[in-house]
């Protein structure tokens, strides 16, 4: 049986491992290889409305199914900062434009905004939307509790993952297998919540 074919609005590879690792079922292509260039600002105000803009660019452009997702870590003590903001977090508080890794940039000012504080609850947050060319929208979202170490554990993930402390894994999400990741993870969740929808419109 061929599977569906959706474009992957992201350029993210991790991101594109996980929706592939997620919904093995589906023939993922990236939008860039399909000829998809365009820079889509994200203006939400929610990851939600980010990965609309996102899903819904992409698909109008190439008149094919869409998968977008936005999302972040939210912390307590920040006032849920960075939130939507997490990708760029480092710049926006000044750090400068060139910095290569801006993952170590924005983990390097996470600590230093929560230096003093005692409550390091945390959680991350993922919005991800499917649209279709008929104008069909599906979005669903997915949590991850945890908290912030004060030091990087493990090697593996990306972005705030070496910092954050998994409540349910009890160890950060770079010292997880990805399976154990995927499992307990917002993207996941997220991804799962929206496969049970994908089923749903399926059934009869």
């Amino acid at each position: 049986m061929e599977r569906k074919l959706i474009v992957a609005a992201t350029g993210n590879v991790h991101k594109l491992r996980e929706f592939r690792e997620i919904l093995p079922e589906y023939e993922f292509a990236i939008a860039k290889d399909l000829g998809f260039s365009d820079e889509v600002e994200e203006t939400g105000k929610t990851f939600e409305e980010n990965a609309l803009i996102k899903a819904r660019a992409v698909a109008n452009a190439l008149h094919l199914p869409a998968l977008a997702d936005d999302s972040g870590l939210c912390v307590d003590a920040l006032g849920g900062a960075p939130g939507i903001f997490s990708a760029r977090y480092s710049f926006l508080l000044g750090s400068p434009a060139e910095r290569k890794d801006r993952d170590a940039e924005n983990r390097r000012c996470l600590l230093q905004g929560l230096q003093g504080k005692t409550d390091r609850r945390a959680h991350f947050c993922c919005a991800v939307a499917l649209v279709f060319p008929n104008g069909l929208e599906l979005t669903a979202e997915g949590k991850s509790f945890g908290r912030i170490l004060e030091a990087e554990e493990g090697s593996g993930g990306f972005g705030y993952d070496p910092l954050f402390w998994s409540d349910e894994l009890q160890k950060s999400f770079a010292s997880a297998r990805e399976e154990e990741k995927n499992a307990v993870s917002h993207r996941g969740r997220a991804l799962q919540a929206l496969k049970e929808r994908l089923a749903s419109l399926a059934s009869p």
